[in-house]
């Protein structure tokens, strides 16, 4: 187990094999909490609020449905023109 330091402002660094296992680099955040007595820490991705849509689990259902239509064949296009796409549509 690591060691690390509380440096001055109370800073410390997570040694290199966490951040490598974590996928965490600088500018990251990290969540504490604590549990039974320890602290414990928590890679947190921020994501912008005008993109959160994409994270909900309806969206990424869907997503899922979508790649699974795909790798299905069920699908139309490409299309060269409007006019093919708008063909598809009707039928």
């Amino acid at each position: 187990m690591p060691l690390v330091k509380v440096k001055r402002y109370c800073q410390i660094t997570l040694p290199s094999l966490i951040r490598k296992k974590f996928n965490i680099d600088e500018g990251d955040y990290l969540e504490i909490e604590e549990i039974d007595g320890n602290m414990v820490l928590k890679p947190v991705k921020v994501v912008q609020s005008d993109l959160a849509y994409f994270y909900t689990k309806e969206w990424q259902e869907g997503e899922k449905e979508a790649d699974r239509d795909i790798a299905k064949g069920r699908m139309l296009g490409p299309f060269d023109n409007v006019e093919d796409f708008a063909k598809a549509m009707e039928s």
